[in-house]
């Protein structure tokens, strides 16, 4: 089986450590470097605006250190700390980093801590319990103790809200509200009936009844398209349009 492909960010304030880690990323196949970052602030903004798996965090940094900043990250993404003082080992396992990286390190101590993220990411995504089926006709969600089952088709559009996603279906009053973050239905979810339009949504296209400007109208609900996510959007449109 291939290694799951996993996104992340480099965060480090020295120059030459960012670096190296990125030289080390890119050698490895399963990993997508989405940013490198010279602070924790500057990450945390990136954050805000796309689904990162994993991030190679310094401890020791101005302003707001990698352990601070770990205790701010969404649930999904993990770390794994890099830093040249052994002291913060302790209190990084305390915040469920995958491993701990002593600086200097080479890439065999860096690949071993990169397949541990691997192997780790590997079995979340073999636990999820909402299962799409092959057909992608239907899909099971946790809800409330129990399993339901929903079609795919009477699906208008999924709302993220941290760690829970909202499910609005046809001719039901109240969404379904499941644990589960809105990267993980995403990566499920058959392109050709779902996109992703804006960081807290995923829309069912074949039910959108208007696009006016910048906005989608499903049920008359009104989904701003964000700007990170417009050019699938308008490709979608063109491809549709007569």
């Amino acid at each position: 089986m291939s290694a799951v492909k996993i996104t992340c960010v480099i965060v480090d304030d020295e120059p030459m450590a960012l670096k190296l880690v990125e030289s080390y990323v890119k050698k490895t196949p399963f990993l997508d470097l989405k940013k490198k970052c010279s602070s924790a602030i500057e990450a945390l903004e990136f954050i805000k605006e796309e689904t990162v798996d994993l991030l190679f965090l310094d401890i020791q940094m101005p302003d707001l250190t990698g352990l601070e900043f770990s205790k701010m990250l969404p649930k999904e993404t993990r770390v794994i700390f890099t830093t040249a003082f052994d002291q913060y080992a302790l209190e990084g396992f305390k915040v469920e980093a995958l491993d701990y990286l002593l600086k200097p390190f080479d890439y065999a101590e860096f690949l071993s801590a990169a397949n541990k993220a691997s192997t780790w990411f590997s079995m979340v995504k073999g636990k999820q319990e909402s299962i799409v089926s092959k057909e992608k006709e239907f899909l099971f969600v946790k809800s409330e103790y129990k399993q339901l089952r929903i079609k795919l088709a009477d699906v208008l559009y999924f709302e993220g809200l941290k760690d829970y996603i909202k499910i609005y279906l046809k001719d039901e009053p109240k969404p379904i509200l499941t644990l589960m973050s809105l990267k993980l239905i995403e990566e499920e979810l058959p392109n050709t009936q779902f996109l992703r339009v804006h960081r807290s949504f995923i829309v069912s296209l074949n039910n959108v009844e208007v696009i006016e400007r910048s906005q989608i109208v499903i049920n008359k609900q009104r989904i701003t398209v964000s700007e990170q996510y417009k050019p699938k959007f308008l490709e979608f449109i063109n491809n549709n349009s007569l």
